[in-house]
């Protein structure tokens, strides 16, 4: 802690931490003092001397963003002398600034118009000319650049260095003609711009500006709706600005909004435009003589229900299925698996963590008790070593990227395991570039080291965890030059990196799916886990195991019961207390036997046991592994149901198609990677006459004639879900009205909970695991000779439903390629932008080559967004042997000309 110190400002005896910059303290006390320059997200610029104050005994007036406070010091901030200065300063400013306040976009929410205003300037006195720059000709349709309104604050080449690591813009040019300029005036699409917009976020003036929002109206005439971002899961908070026609124009954020700061990547801030996209489903539709005919809600909602009971009635209740999504709220997760066990009677109820963090769940809770991110968002840039694996962030998890950043340029350290050369990788302290499928071979040889080189915190060990011996047996078999014949990595890196690791004060694991998409998905969770408690590196700030979740409610997904072997918040089946607990609560008795995962429901409805298939949000024969067998098992089922916001690529296959609201249109709540449970508010009306998913559910319900699912809001869902759970006892939408809370919250005074296992472990002690090397499912061979992966890229989403319908992703990436090393792309005969097929055994597809050096030789990289190239048609439908999540992260390929 920083010693406090006495100062006065204005007047006014103050007490503020010793190095605090007056400007800090400034804000602290509520007092206004004018900047341009200064934005807190950045450093200290001390540019444009706007935010000058006077000093007693200083030598002039001083910068307040620059200047520290020292004791005693006596400080005015506000005296005529300073507006003489600071109304010629923003006079030589409007020197050469247009003055088109009526007409520019920015009007109303400029800082110089404010100041102008503010400091009664009126008239340019000092003549002149205008800078004369004109608008850059930029084809990107995202961002428009002004040079003649930009007053060189140097705000946007800062927050593109310094926050977002892109360097894409900086100053060019000298006195008049100086501007902010990409290198040689291209397109910003040419450069290492990523599009997020972060630029014009912090600009103060209109020199940058959205295209989106163009002639569509002044910020004040906005309505601003605070919610949540609907991509990953991060849960940036942002606000939707609605015009007076309902139509949202912009999305904006602000400063100091937990958990990204104001920050946001290219999706949060631009694709937002697929809300209102033409495409968007508007009526319920039934298919009758083989189309999709649209229908009246009250007919759709009779036929699902009767269709659904008249299954049941027939087969049994296990013969249907239900999946849930988590790019839905948390309200509609729980409704659906009330749908599920209290109406229809079965347990197999699933969502996408079956595709993605299912190991996350499994593995972390053998291992501590509890299937979440132990840390928080906020406790990243101050970490003193940051151990990636398998975790793209920068692409994957922008603003998570974007504090990793900070901590690197806090001076922390970075280990990266990832096959791929990715931003982090190339940036790292060392780089472990792994043969797909070996990570549990490279932690184990990792901790041989730092227990053989007595580094593991012994303390530890004893006091907090258990089956040490166990692992230690393994470990000591697997010494680095074992495993790098395996990994393929050198054994020195494997020394390096576990040193590093063991000996950092505050050391956190950071992965996503390049360590749960195996067929040993859960063991290499578990092995993150073993790493850890090793080291002593979990239950305090800014350590801990880390997974950082895919979809942006995926951890709500998990959180509600969504899934075959509980109910939400963690209450198991096989807890005869929790059945009997939510079988009073629901008003009937609830079946306990273990239900069908969504690999378990394909399959059964291949072999014909499972006859219906309600699927909410999800896109199956984009998202499965070997799709052809998933369309072939869908051939199967007497009844599918498809609820979406758009005609998805199951939906042709549905009997049924509900049309759904989106995030923007509905009500409720999300949870984020770091388990905080966030509001999302309705800003618009929804589209056509689709519905809030909890709502349709419940219809559904109600239908049938069950009458305990009458919710009248999604408020009062969440009330219930809060009442029969520990874990969110103490949340409330009162409570999380301006800033989420993360569970476990136990009642309404406790704060939530930042980070976990401090003290002791939800499990009590923390496990141990001896794992042993279990290679891929399908290696490379003589048919089939390079590695293949896929993965996520910054520009999309998932399965692309959102993002291919948004300008700015679907112009910067429009299509699909494949990765190969250019050793590679020269023995084949291959160049950067050919036409190239990628084959597996169970499929072909016809992409684009980028040759370069992101990948190692043997081994290709294909993302996955693309419907008219469907990555998972090739991938291998091999499952972890725990959760049955699938090995998207490795099969074999072959590549060739077409």
């Amino acid at each position: 802690m920083m010693k406090e110190i006495s100062i006065t400002i204005d007047g006014r005896q103050v007490t503020a931490a010793a190095g605090s910059t007056i400007l800090a303290v400034a804000k602290r006390e509520n007092i206004h003092i004018p900047h341009l320059c200064h934005e807190s997200r950045l450093e200290p610029f001390g540019a444009c001397r706007i935010c000058i104050v006077e000093v007693k005994g200083a030598r002039g007036l001083q910068p307040d963003c620059h200047t520290a406070i020292k004791e005693g010091m006596e400080i005015v901030t506000d005296s005529e002398n300073l507006r003489e200065h600071r109304k010629f300063l923003l006079e030589l400013l409007l020197s050469d600034h247009p003055h088109d306040c009526m007409t520019c976009d920015a009007n109303t929410s400029c800082k110089l118009q404010t100041y102008a205003y503010e400091y009664g300037i009126d008239l340019n006195r000092y003549g002149g000319e205008t800078h004369p720059f004109e608008k850059v000709d930029d084809i990107n349709k995202l961002i428009e650049r002004d040079p003649a309104k930009c007053i060189l604050c140097g705000r946007c080449v800062r927050i593109c260095d310094e926050v977002v690591g892109a360097r894409a813009i900086d100053f060019v040019n000298r006195g008049f003609k100086a501007n902010i300029s990409a290198p040689y005036n291209v397109s910003l699409l040419d450069t290492t711009c990523e599009l997020c917009g972060q630029c014009v976020s912090t600009c103060p003036t209109g020199a940058l500006t959205e295209k989106m929002a163009k002639g569509k109206g002044w910020e004040a005439d906005f309505k601003k709706v605070r919610t949540t971002c609907p991509y990953c899961g991060v849960g940036c908070v942002f606000d939707l600005n609605v015009d007076r026609n309902g139509k949202i124009v912009k999305v904006t954020s602000e400063v100091g909004s937990v958990p990204n700061n104001g920050n946001l990547c290219v999706k949060g801030r631009f694709s937002y435009d697929f809300v209102q996209h033409p495409d968007r489903l508007k009526k319920p539709m039934i298919k009758k003589n083989g189309k999709h005919v649209e229908v009246e809600w009250d007919e759709a909602i009779a036929f699902v229900a009767d269709k659904l009971t008249a299954i049941k009635e027939k087969y049994g209740p296990d013969s249907l299925g239900f999946v849930s999504s988590c790019r839905s709220t948390n309200e509609a997760n729980y409704v659906m698996q009330k749908l599920a066990r209290a109406v229809f009677g079965t347990n197999n109820i699933d969502q996408c963590a079956r595709t993605c963090h299912a190991p996350t769940v499994a593995g972390l809770a053998m291992a501590f008790g509890s299937g979440a991110m132990t840390n928080s968002i906020s406790e990243i840039s101050n970490v003193d070593l940051a151990f990636v694996i398998g975790s793209n962030p920068t692409e994957a998890h922008p603003v998570i990227g974007m504090e990793m950043k900070k901590a690197m340029r806090n001076g922390a350290q970075v280990i990266v395991c990832d096959p791929r050369k990715t931003w982090m990788a190339k940036h790292a302290d060392l780089h472990l570039p792994v043969q797909p499928g070996s990570d549990v071979p490279l932690m184990n040889a990792m901790m041989n080291v730092i227990i053989t080189e007595d580094l593991h915190d012994k303390e530890f060990v004893e006091n907090r965890t258990e089956d040490f011996a166990e692992l230690k047996d393994m470990v000591l078999r697997w010494t680095p030059e074992r495993a790098a014949e395996i990994c393929k990595v050198p054994a020195d890196d494997i020394r390096k990196a576990a040193r590093m690791y063991a000996r950092a004060d505050k050391a956190a694991i950071f992965y996503t799916l390049g360590l749960t998409e195996h067929i040993c998905g859960t063991d290499n969770v578990r092995s993150t886990a073993n790493l850890a408690l090793l080291t002593g590196h979990i239950g305090r700030e800014s350590t801990g195991v880390n997974p950082l979740r895919g979809q942006n409610n995926v951890q709500g997904g998990c959180d509600m019961g969504a899934g075959p072997t509980g109910y939400h918040g963690y209450q198991k089946l096989s807890d005869p207390a929790a059945v009997e607990k939510f079988s009073k609560a629901y008003g009937v008795a609830l079946p306990t036997n273990i239900g069908y995962t969504i690999t378990d429901m394909v399959e059964k409805a291949a072999e014909g046991e499972l006859k219906a298939l309600y699927i909410m949000g999800e896109d199956h024969l984009m998202s499965e592994p070997n799709i052809k067998q998933v369309e072939k098992a869908f051939e199967n089922l007497e009844l599918l149901i498809v609820q979406d916001i758009f005609f998805c690529e199951t939906a042709p296959m549905a009997d049924v198609v509900l049309p759904a609201a989106s995030f923007a249109e509905k009500d409720g709540t999300f949870t984020n990677s770091e388990r905080r449970v966030q509001r999302i508010r309705k800003a618009i009306e929804p589209i056509g006459e689709s519905r809030p998913d909890w709502e349709i559910v419940c219809d559904i319900a109600k239908q049938t004639g069950y009458d305990k699912m009458n919710y009248q809001s999604a408020s009062e869902v969440w009330d219930e879900i809060a009442e029969l759970s520990p874990i969110f006892k103490g949340i409330s939408y009162e409570r999380i009205e301006k800033v989420g809370l993360q569970w476990p919250c136990f009642d309404k005074d406790h704060c939530g909970t930042k980070f976990l296992h401090e003290g002791s472990f939800t499990r009590g002690k923390g496990k141990f695991h001896a794992l042993d090397y279990r290679p891929p499912a399908e290696e490379p061979d003589a048919d089939y000779p390079f590695y293949l992966t896929t993965g996520r890229i910054l520009y999309h989403y998932n399965v692309g439903t959102m993002t291919l319908r948004s300008v700015g992703s679907a112009q910067k990436v429009p299509e699909c390629f494949c990765e190969i090393s250019t050793a590679d792309a020269e023995k084949l005969g291959l160049k950067n932008g050919d036409e190239v097929k990628v084959t597996t055994r169970r499929g072909e597809l016809i992409v684009k080559a980028s040759v370069g050096d992101r990948v190692k030789e043997g081994r290709l990289w294909m993302p996955f967004h693309f419907p008219k190239t469907p990555a998972n048609l090739l991938t291998n439908d091999a499952f972890d042997n725990i959760t049955r999540t699938a090995e998207y992260k490795v099969c074999s390929a072959r590549i060739s000309k077409p």
